[in-house]
């Protein structure tokens, strides 16, 4: 049976890739509340939330054709 070399696939020898560092993203402490907040709501709200967005959304293309078959 044949042995798989160890040369790497891609790259050159003797590099290694670099790590990757993510980045946090930094939230001052308002937006932090607000987010929180904003977490509080859809979470007790999320269905109702959801069907008032489909609402507002289907009235604005309505209202879009609307407009556009106008002029």
């Amino acid at each position: 049976m044949r042995t798989p070399s160890l040369l790497p696939a891609f790259g050159k020898l003797g590099v290694k890739p670099p790590d990757v560092i993510a980045a946090a993203p930094t939230l001052s402490k308002s937006m932090n509340s607000a987010a929180l907040r904003m977490r509080k709501v859809l979470s007790a709200h999320g269905g109702l939330i959801l069907k008032l967005s489909v609402l507002v959304w289907t009235i604005l293309i309505l209202a879009a054709a609307f407009f556009m078959s106008r002029a």
